[in-house]
């Protein structure tokens, strides 16, 4: 009797399984990861500078606002690029106005009036191209005011004359980062022309000899003495041995 109640409480008895000894690892963060959740995986947070958000302006802000902000330093590194080079290029080379001179913030003002027409109107035709191209339709609802085409990427006006678009997605996505960086100094540099010319009235590459000869001033002034007694060494010493 004894062995049947035993039988019986051990046929009833619920069934251990194995202990399984259970490891808990948590995978590291890869650099890659954390890159592509900055700005929503856009291109430019590049080294040294990395995620570089001092400001916290990216704080709880919506894809369709960071893409916003990419178009907007797109466009305005674009048009740095090409004021940097005006900068450049104009101040020194201009054969259509040769009577236009001075620093390159005061030659507008110096250009026929016309000229002022045909300047307006070509900014504003492409302006009006790059506005159909990626930003929504204001009248279709108050939340297409100020917003980007749902299937608009920041930048991408699909204007590739040259056939220079990689198709290589890591390729493009370098030359972007490249376009962004340059962008930036663009835009810099366009500035620093700006507050130069504004504030010396000279045009950059006057007010850079002004500078040089601030810092090698000395240096050439005393290699100019060196070479005038040289060529006075020369006359005086044939005189003196005749």
């Amino acid at each position: 009797m004894i062995a049947a109640m035993t039988y019986n409480t051990v046929a009833f008895a619920p069934k251990m399984a194995p202990r399984v000894n259970v490891k808990m690892v948590a995978s590291p963060v890869t650099k890659d990861a954390e890159g592509a959740d900055f700005c929503y995986g856009l291109p430019g947070n590049i080294a040294p500078a990395g995620n570089f958000d001092p400001a916290n302006l990216l704080a709880e802000r919506t894809k369709g606002e960071v893409y916003r902000y990419r178009e907007a330093e797109l466009t305005h590194g674009r048009v740095g690029m090409l004021a940097a080079a005006g900068f450049l290029v104009q101040e020194v080379f201009h054969p259509l106005f040769n009577g236009v001179n001075g620093p390159a913030i005061d030659q507008i003002p110096q250009l026929p009036v016309p000229l002022w027409f045909a300047m307006t109107l070509g900014i504003g035709i492409a302006e009006t191209v790059r506005i159909q191209k990626g930003w929504a339709n204001p009248y279709e609802g108050m939340e297409n005011v100020q917003g980007l085409k749902a299937d608009y990427y920041p930048g991408d006006l699909g204007f590739d004359p040259l056939g220079l678009k990689p198709e290589d997605p890591a390729e493009f996505r370098l030359m972007q980062e490249r376009e962004l960086s340059h962008g930036r100094l663009g835009m810099l540099a366009a500035a620093g022309f700006l507050a130069q010319e504004a504030a010396t009235g000279k045009t950059w590459g006057a007010q850079d000899l002004s500078f040089e000869n601030f810092l090698l001033g000395p240096y050439f002034a005393q290699e100019a003495a060196e070479l005038a007694q040289d060529a006075m060494a020369k006359e005086i010493v044939p005189t003196l041995v005749q």
